[in-house]
């Protein structure tokens, strides 16, 4: 992928997560990236193609979280909780900024958001083996990254979750 592309994808994210869909017009991704026009349209011709390449960009960011999920030494159910109060990075931008054109009933988002939860549900079942064990971490994974996107600190979280999760295995 170009270093323009990246540039690109990342000013779209930006003002998807600062301001929404209606907000990121190809002309404010443009100058956001500090890219003409005519570099954007060249990279992505539409909105569209945008938004699919910020798609993309997520179902890969995922697949590579859901696979170092699998080989983590400390077990996926461990990685995921852990993970899961990181805010920030990467992949929590890609996840922030489909939220919001799933926001907007763009169904292409949801569906990348469903199958990435998918990964990680297949990776925590691995382990644990139990479907509705697994939907559980899975649930508390998503209260610990809700509390760090939002800002709330919880310390005794992680601790908290990773014992309960030893007398339920």
């Amino acid at each position: 992928m170009s270093a323009t592309r990246d540039r690109l994808l990342d000013a779209f994210e930006t003002l998807l997560i600062a301001h929404g869909p209606r907000a990121a017009t190809l002309d404010a991704v443009a100058a956001a990236a500090e890219v003409s026009k005519g570099g954007l349209l060249y990279h992505f011709p539409s909105k569209a193609a945008l938004a699919q390449g910020q798609r993309e960009r997520l179902a890969a960011l995922g697949e590579a979280d859901a696979a170092a999920m699998r080989t983590a030494p400390e077990g996926a159910a461990e990685y995921y909780l852990r993970e899961s109060m990181q805010s920030g990075g990467p992949l929590d931008r890609a996840l922030v900024a489909a939220v919001r054109l799933a926001e907007e009933s763009d169904g292409d988002a949801t569906a990348v958001l469903e199958e990435l939860r998918g990964h990680w549900y297949d990776a925590l079942l691995a382990e644990l083996g139990d479907p509705a064990l697994a939907h559980v971490v899975q649930l508390v994974g998503d209260g610990m990254y809700y509390n760090a996107v939002t800002g709330v600190k919880d310390p005794a979280a992680l601790d908290d979750a990773l014992a309960v999760l030893a007398r339920l295995r």
